[in-house]
């Protein structure tokens, strides 16, 4: 929508992960480093980790566009939310290998035929699992008995496991002993920090022709590097609906004031109301909204309610908010005014006339 106002070839926010944004930040050079590192080692496992919206997937997808598919045959595995059992087939079916119908050590025959082939062939194999923390531990030690699989003195599969915090736990369980073993690297994405996350805002509208319109005030850079923590997802969600603001605004300078506002909207957005509980009676007609009014007091005393509000900090608007309740207060005595008023007056219209002749109409 906000594309054509500020002269972008394209949206430079958004929320699918794009090999063409790729950014380099030092955090996924390293991590780039060490994909890059395992395929060179042509063995065991790559552990790459990192919190929810880092930029892992995107990482992947960059790996798997520099890929020679002349040299690597190259299958990556998302849907991990599935059975021990299932997860062979997963795999099977990832690398184009048919497996309808096969029993489990038919599917093992085939899956490591196809391996021999691949290595025959002068390719190499290789497997990547994204949210690997879904995956249970029966599932984990399927592929690390794929990795058994070996010609002469060569492993046929190769495997990265890319996951979110959790799958660290996993890997420290005493279950995992065989599979640490068998990892040669491991690396933990963090977030940005304040200057890289300018430059990465900078990168994506530069990717879509950005000439700095509009510019960022280096608040607005601060404030956004506050609260989206660094972490490029929410980067690119407050970043997307700046801009659409600024358009809205027909601004062309992104200042702090506009991120507050946002961030304030964003943050109302997130919050869900609880459900109500019915009053066992209705208020009289004309009685006072004190008696629909929200009880603050016992809002606050929901831990989860709390927590929210806490959570809003200093950006939530409060004058905002005393008008919407004002609002809805007003509301709700307008509305129980009006029923109450309909029920009085429904029993008059359906009361018989004293002559025996019909109801008054």
């Amino acid at each position: 929508m906000y594309e054509a106002y500020f002269g972008l070839r394209g949206k430079p926010f958004q929320l699918n992960p794009d090999p063409s944004f790729f950014y380099g930040s030092r955090g996924h050079r390293r991590a780039m480093a060490y994909l890059e590192y395992g395929l060179h080692q042509n063995e065991g496992f790559i552990v790459i980790t990192g919190e929810v919206g880092a930029g892992k997937t995107l990482l992947v997808r960059s790996l798997l566009e520099k890929l020679d598919s002349k040299k690597i045959v190259a299958a990556n595995l998302v849907s991990t939310q599935i059975d021990a059992d299932d997860i062979l087939r997963l795999v099977a079916a990832s690398f184009g290998i048919p497996s309808k119908h096969l029993s489990k050590s038919d599917l093992l025959l085939a899956i490591e035929a196809f391996l021999v082939s691949t290595t025959a062939a002068g390719k190499r194999a290789l497997l990547i699992v994204d949210e690997a923390q879904n995956l249970t531990q029966k599932a984990v030690e399927e592929l690390r008995m794929l990795s058994n699989f070996q010609l002469e003195d060569h492993a046929l599969l190769q495997s990265f496991l890319v996951g979110q915090p959790e799958f660290r736990a996993i890997m420290q369980s005493p279950e995992m002993v065989q599979l640490r073993q068998r990892v040669i690297a491991s690396y933990h994405l963090g977030p940005l920090d304040l200057q890289e996350t300018q430059a990465y805002v900078e990168h994506r509208l530069a990717c879509v022709g950005w000439k700095g319109n509009p510019s960022f005030d280096a608040e607005a850079m601060r404030e956004i590097y506050n609260v989206s923590q660094g972490i490029p997802r929410r980067i690119n969600a407050l970043c997307d609906r700046i801009m659409l603001a600024a358009f809205l605004g027909e601004q062309r300078r992104v200042g702090v004031e506009l991120v507050n506002q946002i961030v304030s909207e964003m943050r109302e957005e997130q919050v869900t109301p609880t459900a109500a509980t019915p009053s066992p009676a209705m208020p009289a007609a004309g009685a006072s909204p004190a008696g629909v009014a929200l009880d603050l007091q016992r809002l606050l005393a929901d831990p989860e309610a709390a927590r929210l509000l806490a959570g809003a900090g200093p950006a939530f608007d409060m004058t905002r908010f005393d008008e919407r309740l004002s609002l809805l207060e007003r509301t709700l005595s307008t509305t129980l005014n009006t029923l109450s008023q309909l029920l009085k007056a429904a029993p008059a219209q359906d009361e018989p006339r004293a002559d025996g002749g019909a109801p008054a109409k």
